[in-house]
């Protein structure tokens, strides 16, 4: 990406809204206020010289364990007006995992939601490079509070001279698949997403109202509760609690956002909620979006026949920062992930580094400027991941003759049967398409024989399984996708085991 070495990307995000007349606009409303684009620049100038006065130096780290309200693009962008490095942490962990986490990432800082300080309060005192706990909303007990620190300090403040290529954030992998990593990110990340995906595939503007139901510490809820938005001066609507389908439709009534950002798990949970109608959603809603894991085709084509609005399915990854891959709103095909979008390219690869032909799976490389730098302290995995300008994303894919991409699971996932690959996804597809499934989860079991079969655990829309239902299934899958690809075991479940973000844990149901 060409541009000048000197580049601090608060400049885009926050003052440039501010010079072109939308001072006065909303930038974030929360449940209890709105927060306009000028009083975001006060506020992360405030910011900046309360790390000042904390002696939070240039490029040192401070973690935000924080709600989506609106100090969390305050604590954010007033990091980077300062040269500090703001490393945002999933809100739903254990104590164990967050001693993990800050001990990683050795920040100096915590800024914690005082709904989140019990979370955290066991494991403060034995981080040794910790030294200010700032507690936003709520008690501090015997910590600073946020919000007196904020009023104290200057209103005004430069704005630290950044490279470029200098990193900006930190965002830790959403441990699908293990111990997440910290993936870190440089200043040009966010405006290269807003322009190629938001500009280039979604067509934003500065009067939508978006809403993302993925958090602001994920990947994707960054790029569409904040990249994206605040790259036209447009309005974000946050959601501070868990997006249930109550929930999501209330905020929907509430705010009719024109662009609305889920994952396959809640817009499958919005489906099966009977009050998911288009008279209780957003009346200007004009673009539905996908990612976190591939879309089944028959919750798109369902939400569609219901909502009147198609939703774009697309991938991305926390190494790339957002979506690179995309279904377009004139150019859909349900069940695939869409096409290269601008600004990236895309490459699929066999085992031994080859590229494989039309409807050949591979795994999927993918080249483009919001690349992260590489992970911390993780210099093996770094080197496996990020290859030159390719980045490789861990996911199966076969692309057909009209450039589509087709999800197939991710490589850790993948397994034969019989000498044929399975597509763990393309089991749950098949799962799902019938009425009485809500989820489904697919992992490879060995039989009494020591072969490989698939086994599914599923989760029902209604009530308990009848004596029928598994043959049903496994006749249902054969018709669908193939005879051998049936499931030979399944198992009902109440709920799957789930990341923060919505993605399924395979490797929790393989152990």
């Amino acid at each position: 990406m060409q541009g000048p070495r000197q580049y601090n990307a608060v400049v885009d995000f926050v003052d440039r809204n501010v010079e072109r007349g939308f001072g006065a606009k909303t930038a974030f409303v929360d449940f209890r206020r709105t927060l306009s684009y000028r009083e975001l620049q006060t506020a992360t100038c405030r910011m900046a010289n309360l790390l000042g006065a904390l002696q939070i130096r240039r490029e040192a780290r401070v973690a935000m364990i924080m709600l989506d309200t609106a100090e969390f693009p305050i604590v954010f962008w007033g990091s980077l007006r300062a040269g500090v490095i703001p490393v945002c942490l999933n809100t739903l962990l254990p104590a164990e995992q967050y001693q993990y986490l800050l001990s990683d990432s050795r920040v100096e800082a915590l800024f914690v939601s005082g709904a989140l300080l019990p979370a955290v309060a066991p494991i403060l005192a034995g981080l040794e490079f910790l030294h200010h706990v700032v507690v936003v909303d709520g008690d501090g007990h015997d910590h600073l509070i946020f919000e007196d620190l904020l009023e104290a300090a200057e209103p005004d403040s430069a704005t630290a001279a950044t490279c470029a290529d200098e990193t900006a954030f930190w965002l830790y992998s959403s441990g699908s698949t293990g111990n997440p990593k910290g993936v870190l990110h440089v200043h040009t990340s966010p405006i290269y997403v807003a322009e190629n995906y938001g500009k280039g595939v979604l067509g934003i503007a500065h009067d939508d109202v978006f809403f993302s139901a993925a958090k602001l510490f994920f990947a994707y809820g960054f790029g569409a509760g904040m990249a994206i938005p605040m790259s036209v001066g447009a309005t974000t609507v946050l959601l501070s609690g868990r997006p249930t389908p109550q929930a999501v439709l209330e905020t929907m009534r509430r705010h009719n956002p024109s662009m609305f950002f889920g994952v396959p798990t809640l817009y499958a949970a919005l489906l099966a909620d009977p009050d998911c109608r288009p008279e209780n959603g957003s009346a200007r809603l004009r673009r539905c979006i996908s990612a976190g894991e591939a879309l089944p085709e028959d919750i798109g084509k369902t939400w569609k026949q219901r909502m009147g609005v198609d939703i774009l399915d697309g991938i991305g990854s926390t190494e790339m920062l957002h979506v690179f891959l995309s279904n377009r709103p004139d150019d859909i095909l349900y069940g695939s992930s869409g096409k290269e979008i601008p600004g990236y390219k895309l490459r699929l690869i066999d085992k031994d580094g080859r590229e494989t032909g039309v409807d050949e799976i591979g795994e999927l490389l993918v080249s483009g400027d919001s690349s992260a730098d590489g992970y911390w302290n993780q210099r093996e995995k770094s080197r496996a991941t990020f290859a030159g300008e390719w980045t490789h994303t861990g996911d199966k894919y076969t692309r057909d003759a009209e450039g589509y991409y087709h999800y197939c699971g991710r490589t850790d996932d993948m397994f034969k049967v019989s000498g044929r690959w399975v597509s763990p996804f393309e089991v749950e597809q098949a799962l799902v398409s019938h009425p009485a499934v809500l989820e489904a989860a697919v992992v490879a079991k060995q039989d009494d024989d020591g072969l490989v079969k698939p086994k599914a655990f599923v989760v029902l829309s209604g009530g308990p399984a009848d004596d029928d239902l598994f043959e049903t299934l496994k006749e249902h899958v054969k018709s669908s996708v193939g005879p051998w690809k049936y499931p030979r075991w399944i198992e009902f479940v109440s709920d799957l085991p789930k990341t923060a973000t919505g993605k399924i844990q395979r490797f929790k149901l393989r152990e």
